[in-house]
């Protein structure tokens, strides 16, 4: 068995980013940059008002002045002429600030009559104007490449006039369930058999990491039909199997696929639960075998396919983000394996994060998973800890898990 650090390591070494596409702007979200965004324009483009008011000199706009209002400056219509002494201009909130005035005469401190108006607060230079640039100026880098874009992103890049984007194409991850026991949900239950949850939970987690998922028919416990479903993911991205991992007579994902081309590049992972874990490639396609256990397959999503998905959508990739957090109960002592322990996560009274693990941590139980808040980590050969020690955990729920 190889680490768990180990095989993400060469998971990650082994893949490279998606080609990059042109998308207008809506569509680019979620996607990774594959180029800088620069702007194209100045923002604002002119100082301008931030308050709705008067443009006037503040060497004019003293307490109890009185000034003559020469025009009207609302957003989208700059008034033309120059403010000389002892005028003001009507202004609205985004108007330009017209050449002469270096301050804003909020309304509420004013009082207008008969073309002129009164300021009832003395104004201070350059209060109330947004200079020309504040936000960023032309040329300037905004967005770098590797950045995965946010609706706050695509409201910046449409601010600098770009109305498409050069992202990274989404990555495609074939998803193969197999086994005779398994049933689609819905489908009549095979005598023996259970219902499947491992394709569309991982296709959910493919979506969540940016990807598009293919859920391939449920592959029956034979070499050939196996092959054949995953040659129909040849021009997949990464396809990604579940179940046939293990040791059994029935496990025959390398088996069946070895005839296809596929080659073997590491086997068993020292960590729990998924210890069974398969990688290498089938031609040109990396795989990536899950254990059929649907707490196992998803646990080493989150430590692999997560991280994969990253890298191949042209994003930054590494460990799923740990966060400090305390024990909240006693932990046992750990074995060579590493652990992850679903668990509840609570905020005490000080602000510390709280873990506490659900006394049953078996692989196959679902419903665990799913009321789980976190993955509480156990490094191999970890000493036992009291309650309140130091812990740390992965959150599910910013991974869409």
């Amino acid at each position: 068995m190889i680490s768990l650090g180990e095989a993400r390591t060469r998971i990650l070494d082994a893949l490279t980013p998606t080609p990059a596409e042109t998308l207008p702007l809506p569509a680019a979200w979620g996607r990774v940059l594959a180029r800088p965004v620069l702007s194209r324009v100045t923002q604002p483009p002119a100082d301008v008002s931030a308050m709705d008011g008067y443009a006037v000199r503040a060497v004019d706009a003293v307490e109890g002045a009185s000034l003559a209002v020469t025009g009207i400056a609302p957003a989208g219509h700059p008034y033309l002429g120059q403010i000389g002494p002892g005028e003001a201009v009507r202004i609205f909130t985004g108007g330009f600030v017209p050449p002469g005035a270096d301050a804003i005469l909020l309304q509420e401190d004013a009082a207008a009559a008969e073309g002129r108006v009164r300021v009832n607060e003395t104004v201070k230079p350059g209060r109330w104007i947004r200079r020309q640039g504040l936000d960023f100026a032309a040329g300037e880098m905004l967005l770098p490449a590797g950045r995965r874009l946010t609706a706050r992103d695509i409201g910046l890049a449409a601010a600098a006039n770009h109305p498409w984007l050069t992202v990274h194409r989404a990555p495609r991850i074939g998803i193969l369930a197999t086994g005779d026991e398994i049933a689609l949900p819905g489908e009549p239950i095979p005598s023996g058999g259970i219902v499947s949850s491992n394709a569309h939970a991982l296709a959910a987690l493919v979506r969540a990491g940016g990807g598009d998922p293919l859920v391939l028919p449920i592959a029956p416990d034979d070499s050939d039909a196996i092959a054949a479903a995953a040659a129909a993911a040849r021009a997949c991205d990464m396809l990604v199997t579940t179940g046939g991992a293990s040791v059994g007579d029935h496990d025959l994902v390398q088996s069946a696929l070895g005839p296809e081309g596929f080659t073997l590049d590491f086997w068993q992972i020292a960590m729990r639960p998924g210890k069974p874990l398969i990688w290498g490639r089938l031609g040109p396609t990396p795989v990536l075998g899950l254990p059929g256990n649907p707490v196992s397959a998803l646990v080493c999503a989150v430590q692999f396919l997560v991280p994969a998905l990253a890298r191949l959508s042209g994003g930054p990739a590494g460990p799923p983000r740990a966060v400090p957090a305390r024990a909240g109960v006693a932990l046992a002592a750990n074995d060579r394996r590493f652990d992850h322990l679903r668990a509840r996560l609570e905020t005490a009274s000080d602000g510390a994060l709280v873990a506490t693990p659900f006394p049953l941590q078996d692989s196959s139980m679902l419903k665990t998973l799913a009321r789980a808040d976190g993955l509480i980590l156990r490094v191999p050969h970890a000493p036992a800890l009291e309650a309140g020690a130091a812990v740390e955990v992965i959150p599910l729920g910013e991974l869409g898990i």
